[in-house]
């Protein structure tokens, strides 16, 4: 779901949706409006979809406040929520919460534990290194409480969003699914499969099998039109591949590298951090934006799902390109016949 607007206007559609074989939807959060009231109006208005955070920063709310929040989406659509969680980065978390970006990977560990422990109704005693519940010092009057109401599910899903290695090795350890970005089925093996095998051979088995989640564009067709429609992923690349920190503090940009655009990674930060916008957009490898997408012939695209499926990917986060709502259900529809098809 698109933060920018619309917002009503496709929800109305996510009955067609489900129809067409659409199984989840994600909301992001930015600084933008907060994920949670909307992922409350998508579960007003559903009955099937999953829902899922797409993603909460860990730094924006406590750990208990995240997990009573995830109790009561899971508990208003049904059992239907998945909390996902990520860092996000330190332009939004100093610059508009006005929090520390501090320890991103021991904190996801101990609210993914604190989490747990809230959802299972535990008393909430937790002394880790960055959490300590009841708090140490204040006013001495803190008491270890457990949630008032009985969860839908004690362990309602975890999807960690998640890019360098330790902490897709967290991800692959502790939580229920791995949401990477830029993903590049061709090259996945080589950026992540390390630090995938490292958190896998920690992972409880009660966890199940690791979900990886992987987001693409998508439209189906050989036209000219369609094709050039992959460029429309061109500024979303080069802003966060150029502009989403600062130069030696940019995960985006050390993941291009990592994928192997390592001079193109530093032109297109240089032209981004300079203003040049539309000369970044144009430095965009055009196989970073075509391999990263499911946008041409279906050929193509049933080529490209059977490279995702082969990579491990076992989600499929799609934004269906098209002018209209029936042809984006159209989309959906086709999509779901070509995942079904390649097995």
């Amino acid at each position: 779901m698109d933060y920018a607007g619309g917002f009503t206007e496709a929800v109305a559609g996510l009955a067609d949706y489900e129809s067409a074989g659409l199984e989840i939807v994600f909301v992001p959060e930015a600084y933008s409006f907060d994920a949670v009231s909307q992922l409350g109006f998508i579960a007003a208005r559903t009955e099937q979809v999953q829902i899922a955070s797409g993603i909460l920063p860990i730094y924006s709310r406590t750990p208990a406040l995240t997990a009573m929040t995830a109790a009561g989406l899971d508990f208003v659509s049904g059992g239907r929520f998945i909390l996902g969680l990520g860092a996000s980065g330190p332009q939004v978390i100093e610059g508009w919460h006005g929090v520390a970006y501090d320890a991103p990977l021991g904190r996801t560990r101990e609210l993914i534990e604190i989490c747990r422990m809230v959802w299972r109704r535990e008393r909430l005693s937790y002394q880790g290194r960055y959490y300590h519940l009841p708090l140490e010092g204040g006013t001495g009057l803190g008491k270890p409480l457990k949630l008032i109401n009985h969860p839908v599910r004690e362990r309602i899903p975890i999807a960690l969003a998640a890019i360098g290695p330790k902490n897709v090795a967290l991800a692959a350890e502790m939580a229920e699914a791995w949401m990477p970005i830029f993903y590049l089925p061709d090259k996945a093996a080589d950026v992540w499969g390390g630090a995938v095998a490292e958190g896998t051979a920690k992972r409880d088995a009660a966890l199940g099998p690791l979900d990886v989640i992987a987001h693409a564009a998508l439209a189906i067709g050989d036209g000219s039109d369609i094709m050039q429609l992959r460029d429309l992923g061109r500024p979303q690349l080069a802003l966060y591949i150029g502009g989403m920190g600062a130069r030696g503090r940019n995960f985006y940009n050390d993941l291009a590298r990592r994928l192997g655009y390592e001079a193109e990674a530093k032109a297109i930060q240089d032209a981004y951090l300079d203003g040049r916008k539309a000369e970044a957009e144009a430095l965009v490898p055009a196989e970073l934006v075509e391999r990263t997408s499911l946008i041409g012939p279906e050929s193509y695209v049933a080529e490209r799902i059977a490279a995702y499926r082969e990579a491990g990917v076992t989600t499929l986060n799609v934004t269906p390109l098209a002018p209209t709502l029936q042809a984006r259900i159209r989309l959906i529809e086709q999509v779901r016949a070509l995942a079904d098809a390649a097995g």
